[in-house]
């Protein structure tokens, strides 16, 4: 037996060494990114995107402003320009005048990420460079409703992590391991959670079309769900193993007008199969809009098919 299994706290200190040297490399690498964003009603965080001077942060820190002053970990202080923003996907994309900001982060693929694995979120909240705190990744595919003024809006597909949030650090990097923005933190939720939008296929289409556009014209459902697992005889007849089991509806909302109700399981919405937020948001760009989306959802033991008309989302 070697001298270190004598002694079984040992083991402990050297995970929690290994543990903290992940994290510190996270934090050494990423912050440098991140900037700390102040605008016209308030601030928060944001992540350098290209290196041409573009930032990404949330749309909810923006709000209706257009200008700001981004402070990056070095002291390093510029204006920017507010090139767009996204309400749905909470993202919002900047610009720094000049071009005077660090080089890009290195992005990864929300995609690939597990329940338990080890993220870092990176902020600079209030001015202070380098908020980092640490957890694993709790739950994928979440989708939260929020509440901006009398508009109601569905954030999509967020990562849900216990990784706490300082007031600020919304706009900032949710990091792998590896060091890989692999998200977008936001706090707008105000649940005590830990949020991020993530970074991956979709949301990277929704950022190019801010860099070109300025906007994102985007179909509105409003429901809420989470993943969940079809019966066993409904996921053989279909080939679907799991659905997005509805747990809220918006008011008023196109799938409420239509509906569709709390504990509805959907399957399928424009005849794709659905399995968590990501697959209705697939579906709920400009093209649909003011169409009759057919969407077919598993209630009380049988498949009902129901046809909802999304709107745009505006502001």
């Amino acid at each position: 037996m070697s001298d270190i299994d004598d002694f079984p706290d040992a083991k402990g200190t050297d995970a929690l060494d290994a543990y903290s040297r992940v994290v510190s490399s996270v934090a050494r690498s990423t912050t440098p990114h991140v900037a700390s964003v102040r605008l016209a009603r308030g601030g928060g965080s944001a992540v350098v995107y290209a290196d041409d001077g573009y930032l990404l942060t949330n749309a909810h820190v923006v709000g209706g402003s257009r200008h700001g002053t981004a402070t990056f970990s070095d002291g390093t202080e510029t204006d920017f320009d507010v090139v767009g923003a996204d309400p749905l996907s909470d993202l919002a994309v900047l610009r720094v005048r000049g071009g005077e900001a660090p080089t890009a982060a290195r992005f990864g693929d929300a995609d690939d990420l597990v329940v338990g694995q080890l993220v870092v979120a990176v902020g600079s909240p209030l001015g202070f460079s380098g908020s980092v705190t640490a957890g694993v990744v709790s739950a994928l595919g979440r989708a939260i409703p929020i509440q901006q003024g009398r508009a109601a809006r569905v954030i999509e597909d967020v990562i849900q992590t216990d990784a706490a949030l300082n007031p600020g650090n919304s706009g900032g990097a949710l990091a792998d391991a590896s060091g890989r923005v692999i998200g977008i933190n936001t706090a707008v939720a105000g649940i005590g959670l830990g949020l991020a939008v993530p970074v991956n296929s979709t949301t990277r289409r929704i950022i190019d079309t801010l860099l070109v556009e300025g906007r994102v014209r985007r179909a509105y459902l409003g429901i809420v769900g989470v993943p969940a697992p079809l019966p066993d005889d409904m996921a053989a007849r279909t080939g679907q193993s799991s659905g997005l089991r509805v747990v809220e509806v918006i008011g008023g909302g196109p799938a409420h007008r239509a509906g569709i109700r709390p504990g509805d399981l959907v399957l399928t919405v424009a005849r794709e199969p659905v399995s968590d937020a990501q697959g209705i948001q697939r579906q709920l760009f400009a093209e649909v809009i003011g169409t009759r989306l057919p969407v077919t959802v598993l209630r009380n033991g049988a498949m009902v098919d129901v046809f909802a008309v999304p709107t745009e989302l505006v502001g």
